[in-house]
C-alpha cells in the first residue's frame, strides 16, 4: 500500500496544504511545534478512524475554525482508494471514494498504517489500557469483524455497567444474566482473535527485537488468562466467570472480568518489561512491537502498511538508527524530525520541510 496524497484543512496548525509522498522514504523535517506530528497523525486517524494523541476529535479542528477536514488518496493491492473524515465540534463523517458511510467499522482498515513515536514506551510501562488499545486499533485495521465486535462488546458494556449502578438490587439479578448472555458472545471473539494475533505477533517481535540488539536479549509476548481455542467455548467460560463474578460486581458497581480487563505480558529475558526495563530496553522493544506489526499487516492484509515513526531516531543510539532504516527501507515509511541530516545517513528519500502549518521549499 502506498498513500499518493495528504489533503489537510483547518486540521490543528494547518490551514490548507496538500503532501505529495513517494513510495519509500519520505522525511517531514522541520523544528519543533512546527506541524510535522499533525501531518502523521492525519495518515493515522485516516487510516484507524482514532487519534492516538486526544480523546475527542474536536480537538483536531483548528482554533476559531467550525470543521476540519483530512483525506488520502492511495493505491493498494485491490486498487486506488481515497479516504475523507469532516471532524465537527460534536460529530464528524466519514467518506470512502466520496460515498458518505454509515458505519466507522467501515472505513477502518481501507488504508493501514503503524504508528511509533516516543510516546509508544507506554506500551511497555504503563498500564494494561494502552496494550489493549494497541491490540484493538491494529487487529482493527485488519478485521472487520473484531472492530464491530469490539463496538457491540463495548455498548452492551456500558449498559451492563450501568444496571450495576440501579438501587433496585432485585431487578438488577433478575436482569444480569440477559446482558451476559449477549455479553459473552462478543467477548468471545475478541478473546479469540487477540489470541491468534499475538501468536502470530510474538515470534515476529522477537525476531526484530533480536535483530535491534545484535540477540543479546530476548523477548516474548503472551496473553493473560486461560482460554479453549474455540468460540463457543470461551463464550461458556466468559459466561461462567461473569456469573461467578456477579455478586462483586453489584459491590463494585462495574464489570470486573472480560476481555476489557486483558493484558499483555511482555518479558525481556524472562523478567517482566514493565518492573524492570531500563528506559533503552523498553524503548527497543516497543519498536519491536512496532516492527513486528508491519510484518503481520503483510500477513494479513497481503500488504505492508506505511510506517509512521515520529521523531524516533532522535532516541536511538547510532547502530540502532542504521538498523531501523536498514529494516523499513523496502515499504512506504513517513519520518519526521527536526534535523534530517544528522539521521539519514545519505538514505535516499522525498524530503518536505515544514514551517508554522505550511511546506516551505
Amino acid at each position: 500500500m502506498v498513500i499518493k496524497k495528504l489533503t489537510l484543512n483547518n486540521f490543528r496548525n494547518y490551514e490548507a496544504e496538500t503532501f505529495t509522498f513517494s513510495e519509500g522514504l519520505n522525511v517531514l523535517t522541520g523544528r519543533n511545534a512546527q506541524g510535522k506530528t499533525n501531518c502523521a497523525e492525519a495518515v493515522f486517524y485516516l487510516c484507524t478512524g482514532a487519534s492516538l494523541r486526544i480523546r475527542h476529535d474536536r480537538q483536531l479542528i483548528r482554533h476559531g475554525e467550525a470543521c476540519a477536514r483530512i483525506g488520502a488518496e492511495a493505491v493498494t493491492r485491490f486498487g486506488a482508494v481515497a479516504l475523507e473524515a469532516a471532524i465537527f465540534e460534536n460529530k464528524r463523517e466519514l467518506f470512502l471514494n466520496g460515498n458518505k458511510l454509515a458505519r466507522a467499522a467501515d472505513f477502518v482498515g481501507n488504508m493501514n498504517s503503524v504508528f511509533f513515536s516516543p510516546g509508544e514506551l507506554r506500551l511497555i510501562q504503563d498500564g494494561p489500557d494502552e496494550r489493549r488499545r494497541f491490540l484493538n486499533l491494529s487487529i482493527s485495521q485488519t478485521s472487520r469483524a473484531y472492530c464491530t465486535a469490539l463496538a457491540r462488546y463495548q455498548r452492551i458494556l456500558d449498559q451492563r455497567n450501568n444496571l450495576l449502578k440501579e438501587r433496585d438490587v432485585s431487578l438488577v439479578r433478575e436482569t444480569l444474566p440477559v446482558w451476559d448472555e449477549q455479553l459473552s458472545v462478543y467477548a468471545a471473539r475478541i478473546v479469540l482473535n487477540r489470541r491468534r494475533y499475538l501468536r502470530a505477533l510474538s515470534p515476529l517481535a522477537a525476531d526484530a527485537h533480536a535483530y535491534l540488539t545484535d540477540g543479546a536479549e530476548k523477548l516474548a509476548l503472551s496473553m493473560d488468562g486461560e482460554y479453549p481455542d474455540d468460540e463457543e467455548e470461551i463464550a461458556a467460560r466468559i459466561l461462567e466467570q461473569l456469573s461467578a463474578a456477579r455478586e462483586r460486581d453489584l459491590r463494585l458497581g462495574f464489570t470486573s472480568v472480560g476481555p476489557h480487563r486483558d493484558d499483555i505480558r511482555i518479558t525481556i529475558d524472562g523478567a517482566d518489561a514493565r518492573g524492570y526495563a531500563s528506559q533503552g530496553q523498553a524503548r527497543t522493544a516497543a519498536l519491536s512491537l512496532k516492527l513486528a506489526e508491519t510484518e503481520i499487516f503483510k500477513m494479513l492484509a497481503g500488504e505492508a502498511p506505511v510506517l509512521i515513526l515520529d521523531d524516533v531516531m532522535s532516541e536511538l543510539d547510532l547502530p540502532r538508527r542504521k538498523k531501523l532504516l536498514d529494516r523499513v527501507k523496502h515499504i512506504q515509511c513517513i519520518l519526521t524530525c527536526t534535523h534530517a541530516e544528522r539521521v539519514l545517513y545519505g538514505a535516499e528519500c522525498n524530503k518536505i520541510r515544514i514551517r508554522e502549518g505550511k511546506i516551505v521549499l
